[in-house]
């Protein structure tokens, strides 16, 4: 690869969960490797991430992936302008073994080290296949950790409008997904049954916050499908399980699309982005874009490949940090609950 003189390379390192990633970014737009080493095969055996597996498969795998994200690039270590590595939040030992290679690469190489926040990737993800979007714009992060409506007001800058006040969609996923037998990751599981099933077989409850209308719950519909398959034993009922799954996720998605449109008539926003696992559902990408062409707004997510954990995402926000100044010093650690928006 011929780097040119105005070109920025930048090395993004991710392994806040589950997934030890690189990818090389240009410009912060173009994806020239992106190397993702997933490990959901081996949580599968326990319904769910064991945080001190996941710890010991990133430092097996975080050379590899780097080194295979630099020759897919056509570049080497000296090509690089920074390195950019996710910092928080996350699992505190899977995110050390980033935050540690980032460190030592950058020390060794003398190239600026730029601490990147994982959910800023997720948002930062809708950059690589949409040329024109720019801030300011509303995104609806929801991911097995996260559940966040956010003003990005430019790069890097962030306000928070609503959050989840107990579980993550991404989490309410999974657990229903136990229930009902589908086992580990739930998200994709419940979103290829719910196709079989009828989504208004069953009402569950949508949850509605006072005094904070772009707040989330998912705590209660997550109980009511609990009660729901205990009724159904009880009563020696049958358990129609993808009616179940087509009736919670759209009790989840219809939320999700209520509270961001009633968000961006509020601010006056006429750009909307999802990101993050969730935003892959095809029940949501579906919803959204209809709620999204009859107000009028332009509606933007990622491609599969870049909802899921990877190291573009955090490349892409990585150069932007880089560019508006940030660098981290040799005592950068490894944040496990860093909010989004802390410096």
């Amino acid at each position: 690869m011929e780097k040119k003189e105005n070109d920025v390379l930048i090395l993004g390192i991710e392994s806040s969960c589950d997934e030890t990633a690189a990818a090389v970014i240009r410009n912060g737009r173009e994806v020239l490797s992106n190397i993702i080493a997933s490990q959901i095969e081996l949580h599968k055996l326990y319904g769910g991430v064991v945080p001190e597996i996941a710890s010991r498969k990133h430092i097996e795998k975080i050379n590899q992936v780097i080194e295979e994200a630099l020759e897919e690039a056509d570049c080497t270590l000296d090509d690089l302008d920074a390195i950019a590595v996710t910092y928080g939040p996350g699992l505190v030992g899977a995110l050390l073994v980033g935050v540690a290679e980032a460190k030592a690469i950058c020390f060794a190489k003398n190239i600026p080290l730029v601490g990147v926040h994982h959910i800023e990737g997720h948002v930062s993800a809708n950059y690589i296949e949409h040329p024109d979007l720019e801030p300011p714009f509303l995104c609806l992060i929801v991911s097995g950790g996260h559940t966040h409506l956010v003003l990005v007001k430019a790069y890097g800058v962030y306000e928070i409008i609503g959050r989840t006040r107990d579980d993550a969609v991404g989490e309410a996923f999974d657990k229903v997904a136990r229930s009902i037998g589908l086992g580990y990751p739930g998200g994709p599981k419940i979103d290829k049954l719910a196709k079989e099933g009828n989504p208004k077989a069953i009402r569950f409850p949508k949850a509605r916050i006072e005094d904070a209308p772009y707040d989330f719950s998912f705590s209660g519909v997550k109980s009511a499908v609990l009660n729901h398959i205990n009724g159904c034993k009880m009563k020696g009922e049958e358990i129609n399980e993808a009616d179940i799954a087509a009736s919670f996720q759209n009790a989840v998605v219809e939320v999700l699309v209520e509270k961001t449109m009633l968000a961006a008539k509020e601010y006056n926003m006429k750009t909307i982005a999802i990101a993050g696992g969730v935003a892959s559902n095809s029940a949501l990408r579906k919803a959204m874009s209809e709620a999204c062409e009859k107000e009028g707004y332009t509606l933007s997510y990622p491609s599969p490949i870049y909802c899921t954990d990877n190291g573009a995402m955090i490349g892409v926000a990585g150069y932007y940090e880089f560019m508006n100044g940030t660098r981290h010093g040799w005592n950068l650690n490894a944040i496990p609950n860093l909010k989004i928006g802390q410096r």
